[in-house]
């Protein structure tokens, strides 16, 4: 078998994640390696950190990317706040808070659930009965923007709970980050996580993360080690401590970070605010179109987001037909169903550089297109034509 250089298909990603990459970005990927422990290097990520600041709305000292996606956040903010034994509260409504079940259980602590259905945020009342019942739980874990259905839980009131229980709170906001409002500080969050490949139009690989000073002075007080070497904050944050001379961790993902710090400085460029409203107002353009082809949202209006939505699939449609008719034909890629919903959803992203007019109209008429062909009963156009009158509203 000859094998030669990799040249991937041009795709429009508007799938649950990755979302497309600004040119910008990849340029920044083609920059020229340094060292990781180059003062010049050094100096990046201190202001990488200054914009993680921003994009989160906190003044954390422990802001840093994880080097590894968002999974792996997930695991940094576990590990270390999560002791065996300890009891954690595990709010579900979707494929990821299980997800975060599953990383207490690997620790030794008990979950304890409070569950809801799959498209509906998270309950603050069952929080709060749940927290009443358990009064000696350590941590509080949701998820703000549950991927696997569209659905945004109300991180503020949920946080606020956490702390009257004097439970530490760990957050979700792979899909949030850049494309909702995720105000750390304002919200009282202590530990969050958030994925590079989603609203910050950036790479897969890396996993912003934030801990508040009482989440450190959990992880420094800590009473047996942090069972991953690699994911041990009281070692990785030697080495971006950004205190005196930095102690060697890893080698840090040079190139990755330089997209990274790309990707936050337009985010400040564009504005949060504004970057905030362009997901929201493309998401009323897609939704005008998708419900004149009859299509139903899995998700309630006031609880939906922008960014993430996903649609039930009509009765009598083959949806994975549908999807590779969308990639071989107009090379366009949105998302089937996780878990629960797996077959009975599509999941259309608007996330980051995705989140644009023209990728609404070319996914619009691309599906109304493969519905009509599968023998669906739509008006030819209708789509286009209210996401236009949405357009001009």
């Amino acid at each position: 078998m000859s094998v030669t250089s990799f040249n991937p298909p041009v795709r429009v990603l508007m799938g649950p994640g990755p979302s497309d990459v600004h040119p910008r970005i990849l340029s920044a990927l083609a920059r020229p390696t340094i060292g990781h422990l180059d003062p010049a290097f050094v100096a990046m990520m201190d202001e990488l950190k200054g914009l993680l600041h921003y994009a989160f709305q906190t003044d954390n000292a422990l802001t840093i990317p994880v080097s590894a996606p968002g999974s792996a956040g997930m695991e940094t903010c576990f590990v270390n706040l999560v002791e065996p034994g300890d009891k954690v509260v595990v709010c579900q409504n979707g494929v990821f808070g299980g997800r975060m079940k599953e990383n207490v259980e690997r620790i030794g602590a008990t979950a304890i659930m409070v569950e809801d259905a799959w498209g509906d945020p998270v309950d603050p009342q069952k929080l709060e009965d749940t927290l009443k019942a358990h009064p000696d739980a350590k941590v509080v874990a949701f998820v703000h923007a549950e991927t696997s259905t569209g659905a945004e839980s109300d991180a503020k009131t949920l946080c606020e709970i956490a702390r009257r229980h004097d439970c530490l709170s760990i957050v979700d906001a792979v899909t949030s980050l850049g494309g909702i409002p995720v105000r750390v500080d304002e919200w009282g969050i202590d530990a969050i996580y958030s994925g590079t490949q989603k609203c910050l139009s950036c790479t897969p690989g890396l996993s912003p993360v934030s801990f508040s000073e009482r989440a450190v002075e959990r992880i420094k007080a800590r009473k047996h080690p942090v069972q991953s070497w690699f994911l041990d904050l009281n070692l990785v944050m030697g080495y971006w401590g950004g205190e005196g001379k930095r102690a060697y961790h890893h080698t840090a993902p040079i190139n990755p970070l330089y997209a990274l710090h790309e990707s936050l400085v337009m985010l400040r460029e564009e504005g949060l605010e504004n970057a905030w409203a362009r997901h929201r107002r493309n998401h009323e353009i897609l939704k005008a179109g998708l419900e004149a082809m009859g299509l139903r949202f899995v998700v309630r209006e006031e609880a939906r987001l922008p960014q993430l939505n996903s649609v039930t699939v009509p009765e009598g449609v083959d949806e994975a037909a549908v999807r590779q008719t969308l990639l071989q034909r107009y090379n366009l890629e949105i998302g089937a169903g996780l878990g629960a919903l797996a077959g009975k959803v599509w999941r259309i992203g608007l996330m980051g550089y995705s989140s644009n007019l023209n990728n609404i109209m070319l996914c619009l008429g691309a599906l109304e297109a493969a519905l009509i062909e599968q023998g669906a009963k739509l008006e030819q156009g209708a789509a286009l034509a209210a996401a236009q009158q949405a357009v001009n509203a």
